[in-house]
């Protein structure tokens, strides 16, 4: 069986994905909390720049469930697709180590690695992308649930997925690089970090690398470069690449987040079928992307752009 959302409410856009607070080091044991998740982070990206956007993830029902929940809603996120649970929330505290955040968690028996719907939710046809990652796909029943239900939508929709690799929670290197495997062929649009690819594929070429997942099934590859931009591959095509201003950098937390949620709109407003995007479509998206990013490393946290800000930002 399944479950059907309301005819008349449409989404363009599901991120499927943890959502926990980020403890961010302030001072030797202090810490600011901040919403977040990257998959959370991705749907409230993309909600700021006005698309219609839902999440689907277990939350918990203790007051950083509630706080994840009032983030959601204040950002016009929507949440049909969420369960609640008496489990804790995960938390995560992020440090600074050579101007690269690096986390610890707490996420053993947590609500959003307990997420496994029953039925399995129908997205509405309106939905064009779906967009799953992280530490999510790391821990069961999640993992499989999102698999699941994004799998019985891929033929209908554009999968986006993002690894956001978290080797503080990788038991295996070997078993996650085949999981990694079958997610990239799972997906149609790939993203992933300079950052995650030297732990994952030590001192490899990214050209070699991005042939590879093409070869698993992916349709595109794009790979970030933190303040050198990001580039794109793609199968008999020439890589593509797109820059960003320099800013003044407060924090690069949720930046990636920024530009996965910021590229799936502006790919959304062109054209979510990425066999009929051009060159110039690809190029235009990947630099208002990149400058969403850019942007939100000039405040605390994962704090994506609205509209307005990133016009004003870009002009």
């Amino acid at each position: 069986m399944t479950t059907k959302p309301p005819n008349d409410s449409a989404l363009e856009i599901v991120c499927f994905g943890e959502a926990l607070i980020d403890f961010k080091e302030t001072t030797s044991l202090g810490f600011q909390g901040y919403c977040g998740g990257s998959p959370l982070n991705v749907a409230v990206a993309a909600a700021r720049l006005e698309a219609k956007v839902g999440f689907a993830a277990q939350i918990s029902r203790d007051q950083f469930g509630d706080a994840l929940m009032e983030h959601l809603h204040t950002n016009r996120v929507d949440t049909r697709f969420v369960t609640r649970s008496d489990d804790p929330s995960t938390l995560a505290f992020v440090g600074e180590v050579n101007g690269e955040a690096v986390f610890d968690f707490m996420a053993n028996g947590a609500a959003d690695t307990r997420y496994d719907p029953q039925p399995r939710p129908i997205l509405p046809e309106s939905t064009r992308f779906v967009a799953l990652g992280s530490i999510s796909l790391l821990q069961e029943p999640t993992a499989t649930s999102i698999v699941e239900i994004i799998a019985k939508h891929r033929e209908r929709t554009t999968v986006f997925f993002d690894p956001n690799v978290r080797p503080a929670l990788i038991r295996s290197r070997e078993a996650y690089l085949t999981q990694l495997q079958g997610l990239v062929g799972l997906s149609h649009i790939t993203k992933v970090s300079t950052q995650d690819l030297e732990w994952l594929y030590p001192g490899e070429a990214l050209d070699t690398i991005a042939e590879r997942w093409l070869a698993y099934g992916a349709q595109a590859v794009i790979i970030t470069q933190g303040g050198d931009g990001v580039t794109l591959y793609r199968s008999d095509h020439a890589p593509i690449d797109a820059h960003a201003p320099a800013v003044d950098v407060v924090d690069t937390v949720g930046a990636g987040d920024t530009l996965s949620g910021s590229l799936l709109v502006a790919l959304l407003n062109k054209n979510p079928d990425v066999h009929k995007l051009s060159d110039d479509d690809w190029r235009d998206a990947l630099t208002y992307a990149a400058n969403a990013a850019a942007f939100n490393c000039t405040r605390a946290g994962a704090q994506p752009p609205t509209t307005e800000e990133l016009q004003t930002f870009m002009s």
